[in-house]
């Protein structure tokens, strides 16, 4: 009984860390993904008209390959904070999967908020498989560099 006791003290201080990581500036670690969330958010809204038309950009998929890179670039900048945290490898690795799904969402997300508020700019289900592309892109680049 004794044993069980001293694990779950042990236990109850490491959930006592994190929180104290959360409260001594482990939130500030998250400013450059916030920063490229309302980036991405910005150039995802651009309305159709003010884009840029060149002909053969548009034979390499230039659009989808400017998705993917946004969205491996995100994923990577969210699960940064993570590399140097005192989680442990089973909780970075469950929170670089929530990264991923939530990166996912946001580019669906992303698709709606252009077919209807974006004058110009329509749903794509290719964009968003792009999107999902990259933040698969970012999230084994994440766990290769971070070790995950």
């Amino acid at each position: 009984m004794l044993r069980l006791t001293k694990k779950w003290l042990v236990r109850m201080s490491d959930h006592s860390q994190h929180k104290f990581n959360w409260q001594k500036g482990f939130a500030k670690r998250f400013i450059p993904g916030i920063a490229w969330f309302f980036i991405v958010l910005y150039l995802m809204t651009i309305p159709g008209k003010e884009l840029p038309e060149v002909g053969w950009l548009d034979k390499i998929y230039f659009d989808k390959w400017v998705h993917a890179g946004l969205f491996a670039v995100m994923v990577f900048l969210f699960c940064w904070p993570f590399n140097r945290s005192s989680f442990i490898k089973p909780e970075r690795y469950n929170y670089f999967i929530r990264i991923a799904i939530a990166s996912c969402l946001w580019g669906l997300t992303i698709e709606f908020i252009q077919k209807f508020f974006i004058p110009g700019r329509s749903f794509d289900l290719w964009d968003w498989a792009a999107d999902s592309i990259g933040v698969l892109m970012g999230y084994v680049v994440s766990r290769r560099y971070f070790s995950v």
